[in-house]
Formats: C-alpha cells, sequence, structure tokens
C-alpha cells in the first residue's frame, strides 16, 4: 500500500479573521465525515492563533508559510520554530520559490530552516523547482537535484521526516500546470535522489504544487510518485479545495 496522500494549502498573503473563519469551519464540517488524505493549510503568521483554535482536534491540521533559520536573538520581523511550536503547527514550509525570488534564500538557508524546523518537532515541507528558464535549458533535474541536496546534507538521517514539494516556478498562480507525464518524471528524479539518501524513502511524502486545482487533480494524484499537492489559490476555495482532497486515490 502506498503512503497516505497529504493535501495541503498554502494561503499566501491572503486571508482576514472573518473569511478565515468561513473557510475553515467550512473545511471542518466538509470532512466530519472523513478523508483518504491527510489534510493541512499553512496560514499567515498573524492567523496563527485562529487556526489552532478552530482545527485543534479535527480533521485539517496546520502550520506556517516560513520561519526563521535562528533559534532567537536579535531578528527583528523573523518568527522561530519554537514560537510556531507554541501554536501547535505541524508544519511549515521552507524555500517556496517565491521565498527564494523575492527574499534571496539560498539552498543553504533553506536547509537550515528545514534544521530548525525538525529540531523542534515540526515537518518542513521543503519546496524545489525550476523557472521556465531553466527549464528551457533542459537545466529542470539539475536545479531540483542541487535543491534538495542542500537539505538532504544539513539534516542527516532525518531526511525521512521532511516532506518534498515540486513546485516548476513557470506553474505558480500563472493557471499553467505540468502535465501528469512532466511532473512525475521530475517527481521520479526526486525520489531516486531520496532513495540514494535514505532506505525508507518511501517514507518522505513528494507533493506537486503548481496551479493543482478541481479539474486536474485526480490526474496528477494518480502517479506513482505524486504524493499529495501543495495547493495555492485553490485552497482559499472551500468547495474547490474539499473536490481537490476527495480526488486523493
Amino acid at each position: 500500500m502506498g503512503v497516505r496522500k497529504l493535501i495541503a494549502g498554502n494561503w499566501k498573503m491572503h486571508g482576514n479573521l472573518a473569511d478565515n473563519d468561513a473557510l475553515l469551519r467550512a473545511l471542518r464540517d466538509g470532512l466530519a465525515a472523513g478523508a483518504r488524505a491527510d489534510v493541512a493549510v499553512c496560514v499567515p503568521a498573524p492567523y496563527l492563533a485562529q487556526a489552532q483554535a478552530l482545527c485543534a482536534g479535527g480533521p485539517v491540521t496546520w502550520g506556517a508559510q516560513d520561519v526563521s533559520a535562528h533559534e532567537a536573538g536579535p531578528y527583528t520581523g523573523e518568527v522561530s520554530a519554537t514560537m510556531l511550536r507554541d501554536f501547535g503547527c505541524r508544519w511549515v514550509i521552507v524555500g517556496h520559490s517565491e521565498r527564494r525570488q523575492y527574499h534571496g534564500e539560498t539552498d543553504e538557508t533553506v536547509a537550515r530552516k528545514a534544521q530548525r524546523a525538525l529540531a523542534c518537532g515540526i515537518t518542513p515541507i521543503v519546496c524545489v523547482g525550476e523557472t521556465e528558464a531553466q527549464r528551457a535549458q533542459g537545466d529542470t533535474e539539475l536545479v531540483v537535484k542541487r535543491q534538495l541536496a542542500a537539505v538532504i546534507h544539513a539534516v542527516g538521517h532525518c531526511v525521512t521526516e521532511i516532506v518534498v514539494a515540486y513546485e516548476p516556478v513557470w506553474a505558480i498562480g500563472t493557471g499553467r500546470t505540468a502535465t501528469p507525464e512532466q511532473a512525475q518524471a521530475v517527481h521520479a528524479v526526486l525520489r531516486a535522489q531520496l532513495r540514494a539518501a535514505a532506505s525508507s524513502d518511501r517514507r518522505v511524502r513528494i507533493l506537486y504544487g503548481g496551479s493543482m486545482n478541481a479539474g486536474n487533480a485526480a490526474a496528477l494524484l494518480a502517479q506513482p510518485d505524486i504524493d499529495g499537492g501543495l495547493i495555492g489559490s485553490a485552497s482559499l476555495k472551500a468547495h474547490e479545495f474539499l473536490h481537490i482532497i476527495a480526488a486523493a486515490p
């Protein structure tokens, strides 16, 4: 039997108290009868307390969208892994392409963030992915393997405790999606890399994130090495997010 799928929503910089309340209640009610997949929402830091209050004890787990590479100290504006743990976070996204692009995060920075999360018992969802130019140059495999290698090197034997998300940059928020075959090919590369690092590589879930939606989720999730999805805008609409969750085989 394969690993249980994980469907995680990345709200990015969206939400307010009223809309979050309605969305989380709708998800909770929609999943009351159970789901074949694990379900998570990664919310903006100001709303972690709200997510904890509304989701505790229910079918939806919650997490953050970033974490500091530092344990504590004079880092204005940063949020530490211990702070996230105070709010019951199970997950944290690290290395999203928007963080790499707009905040200059390097592979080494992402690796340190993954280390900090693991040290506090939080599962890092490690994002990797190539730009359109890198794909056109035939560098997709080189790029994603380099990004993942930094994390594997940093976390060592704890690599089986991470989640990996393949997010082709050219498909994030653009409405374009890798075909199931394109996505599976990259997932297979990442799976082989994880297998070389850990004998129990199947414990590591590899998610696809790149405009997964209600229309294409079933075909993507049917691929042998796609273990779930990291969902952007579609996770902000309860009915669509629930449809994606229901598509998990």
